[in-house]
Order: C-alpha cells, then sequence, then structure tokens
C-alpha cells in the first residue's frame, strides 16, 4: 500500500462514536494491521454541544490510553480537511451493510475529489454487523445492560 502525496501511513478514523462500539474497535485494530497510525476523529456535530464530542472523545482516549499508534482528537471541519492536518494519507472508515457502504462509496468520491485522499473501507466481522451506535443507546435508555456492546 502506498501513501497519498502527504506520504504518510497514518488514517483518519471519523465518526460520532456515541458510544464507541466493539465494532469501531474492531475496525481500529484491523485497520493498524494496514496503517502505523490511526486518529480517530470525532465529530462536533453542530446540532449538539461540542461538550458531547469531548466526552465521547475523553472515554476513547482512556480505552487507548498507552496506545501511541492511536490519537484521539476532536474536529469540526471536513474530514479531508482534518486529514490534511494531521497528516493522515488516508481515511478509514467501516460498514456494516450495503445502505453503509453506498453512502460510503460516495463520500469516498467526493473526498477523493476534494483533496487527493483515499478512502479505505473495512466490511464488518459478521458477528458485529448488527452493532450500532443508536442501538447501544437505545437499549441503554431502555435501563439494559451495554457493557457486553462496549471495549
Amino acid at each position: 500500500m502506498t501513501a497519498t502525496s502527504t506520504g504518510s501511513r497514518t488514517a483518519v478514523f471519523p465518526g460520532s462514536f456515541n458510544p464507541f462500539t466493539l465494532g469501531h474497535a474492531d475496525i481500529v485494530e484491523r485497520g493498524l494491521k494496514m496503517f502505523d497510525k490511526i486518529v480517530i476523529a470525532v465529530g462536533c456535530n453542530i446540532n449538539k454541544p461540542r461538550g458531547d464530542a469531548e466526552a465521547a472523545a475523553e472515554a476513547i482516549r482512556r480505552i487507548y490510553r498507552g496506545r501511541p499508534e492511536i490519537e484521539v482528537v476532536v474536529y469540526s471541519s471536513l474530514t479531508v480537511r482534518l486529514a490534511e492536518e494531521v497528516g493522515a494519507g488516508f481515511i478509514l472508515r467501516g460498514v456494516r451493510t450495503v445502505k453503509d457502504f453506498e453512502y460510503e462509496r460516495e463520500l469516498a468520491s467526493v473526498n477523493m475529489q476534494l483533496s487527493g485522499i483515499e478512502s479505505v473501507i473495512l466490511f464488518s466481522r459478521p458477528e458485529l454487523a448488527a452493532l450500532s451506535s443508536s442501538m447501544v443507546r437505545e437499549l441503554a435508555a431502555y435501563g439494559e445492560d451495554v457493557t457486553p456492546f462496549l471495549p
């Protein structure tokens, strides 16, 4: 695998990660087989307080404490602009469904046109394909124990 013009074997893994699930952690670990560094980028939703993203980022930092190959940042720009800022040559994404794939394919195309940065898409492991942050949030809202779904 060669890097883009940035020359970096660093990938940005963007998302809201609310919460960061075992599926996300699996993409990170598998991504590290291809990349030297992964920047987990917690996006600020303009409709939510920045504190939500900061709290999510801090929770992820606790998971990866002592792992210098993993950095966690909060951002509110286009993902390709963040990738350029941190010197990443790639954007790492995970997909669970065909619907996810179609969306990610379109996004990868636009990102390539904007920046030349390649997107690498990893498919969820079958046993994690049904796991989503929204499902975990809903279970938690009903008082269910969600720890089996979190790293």
